[in-house]
């Protein structure tokens, strides 16, 4: 017999893979303790989508790639993978404009995979999230403190993240930083939306500066050729440095031809990481049955359009063999004798990775809340703030948390965790879209994903693909991620879950 709307799904003796249906998920977000208060737009998502999206690589990952791997066809290679997160946001705006509660893929494959799959993604999230943000604050001072030293004022060794003579070192800038983006987010929801416009539209103000005033120093030459002959192997590295493709199946990317454009499309897809972090706000979002597509898809829209404006500026004002590699863009300025820009440039890359921070921060407190909220974690943190009605609990532990690890760790070779973490998200998201609409094709949909079950296919394909280009002692350590969040789930969540207390 088919499953009703209010069926447990407890997949007979497999408990594990029961599903929590829609109407039950909505149904939590009634609860005044647990309910979260909804005060966005579609205009504060898409601020949220582009302020999380445009960091500092924008500034560096442009010019960088493009001297390595594909020459001035770098913005192809934009192209190509804003068209492969494209086929991810569209199944992310289905999902969200038709479940609008906190905690986005996770929430998602509860409703579609099952219990244990929701917790598996859940978990992966909250830590990816939370590493994300100590990297971004860590890259945050380092820029700060180089701005301060052009001032004249420097920090104690000590407290810039670097060890002392004694063995001791604390980077003071991340700390703060995430400890006061923790303290907005806890006083409300609109005042972070408010916060994260204005330093969006500073963000992208500079960016479009730079674009407008590199445009200038342009010269034709410096296309030619616009795809570079092919040369080589890309650098991947060896043993478990190396792209787990390589070790599979013996295949090493090129740098460089036509090839090299999607090997290149598989780095740069790494800058467009975050947007659908706008999905956890799908409870706080007034419409999100219409909010939520537009959101999605006009951030990642504007994205798009903004790296590929920026590549094509910095391969034409130098030639994309005389590209340096750590900050190329403020770099090319320098070379053609115009160091105001160049400080700009440093200037759009601290306050951009201002607004990552913050997002990256209110995504992992909200699925860390929707997961305390089904009882896979303690109940404790799913409470609301009387007055700001948002999850404070969550949202404190967390950040407390991140500015520990981002003051103490210096964990620059774990960023690509985020990476995959990410990825994985996409194929279950994609894959959700599938199987909900097997098993509810009643169900209203605002938003529909076209050409299901073709898209959500093509958009695990294009998922994998980039996730075994990445190398292999990330996938080991993703997977010790992983069975210690299934031993967790054994030992804590599957006894404590709403959904086994309300079978039993």
């Amino acid at each position: 017999m088919a499953a009703g709307p209010d069926s447990r799904g407890t997949k007979g003796s497999r408990p594990w893979l029961r599903t929590k249906s829609i109407e039950e998920s909505i149904r939590d977000t009634d609860d005044p303790e647990r309910g979260l208060h909804k005060s966005l737009s579609a205009l504060d998502l898409t601020v949220f989508g582009v302020g999380v999206v445009i960091g500092t690589g924008i500034f560096v990952l442009t010019g960088q790639i493009a001297k390595t791997m594909a020459g001035p066809s770098v913005a192809i290679s934009f192209a190509v993978a804003g068209v492969v997160c494209a086929l991810a946001a569209l199944c992310y705006a289905e999902f969200a404009s038709t479940v609008p509660v906190a905690g986005s893929a996770y929430t998602f494959a509860y409703a579609s995979l099952g219990e244990l799959p929701a917790w598996i993604i859940g978990w992966d999230l909250v830590l990816e999230l939370a590493l994300g943000c100590a990297v971004v604050a860590v890259g945050w001072s380092g820029y700060v403190r180089s701005l301060l030293d052009n001032a004249g004022w420097h920090l104690p060794q000590w407290l810039s993240g670097t060890t002392d003579e004694t063995g001791f070192g604390f980077d003071l800038l991340a700390c703060v930083l995430v400890l006061l983006l923790t303290a907005i987010l806890v006083l409300g929801m609109k005042l972070s939306a408010r916060v994260t416009t204005i330093v969006v539209a500073v963000k992208v103000g500079v960016v479009l500066i730079v674009i407008i005033a590199g445009a200038f120093f342009v010269t034709a030459d410096n296309y030619r050729p616009f795809i570079p002959p092919a040369k080589g192997d890309a650098a991947g590295g060896s043993g478990l440095a190396a792209p787990l493709i390589q070790l599979m199946s013996g295949y090493e990317p090129t740098t460089f031809g036509v090839m090299g454009i999607f090997t290149a499309a598989a780095v740069v897809f790494f800058a467009f990481i975050g947007f659908d972090v706008v999905a956890t706000a799908a409870e706080e979002t007034r419409n999100p049955q219409r909010d939520m597509p537009r959101g999605i898809l006009s951030s990642l829209v504007i994205c798009t359009m903004l790296y590929v404006a920026v590549s094509i500026v910095v391969t034409g004002m130098r030639k994309y063999t005389e590209l340096t590699v750590q900050a190329p863009l403020a770099d090319a300025f320098k070379a053609v004798g115009e160091p105001f820009w160049a400080g700009l440039i440093s200037f759009g890359a601290a306050v951009g990775l201002t607004t990552v921070c913050m997002i990256l921060l209110l995504g992992q407190s909200r699925v860390f809340f929707a997961m305390s909220r089904d009882g896979l974690l303690p109940r404790f943190f799913s409470r609301v703030h009387p007055r700001f009605q948002t999850p404070y609990r969550s949202t404190m532990l967390l950040g407390v948390l991140v500015a520990v690890v981002a003051g103490f760790t210096s964990i620059s070779e774990l960023a690509e965790l985020v990476n995959i973490g990410t990825l994985f998200a996409f194929v279950v998201v994609a894959l959700g879209v599938v199987i909900l609409r097997r098993t509810r094709p009643d169900l209203p949909r605002a938003f529909r994903t076209p050409l299901v079950p073709v898209l959500p296919i093509a958009s695990v394909l294009a998922s994998l693909w980039l996730m075994i280009n990445l190398p292999t002692e990330t996938w080991l350590r993703f997977a010790a991620w992983m069975v210690l969040g299934v031993v967790i789930y054994g030992v804590y969540g599957r006894r404590h879950s709403t959904m086994h207390q309300r079978a039993e």
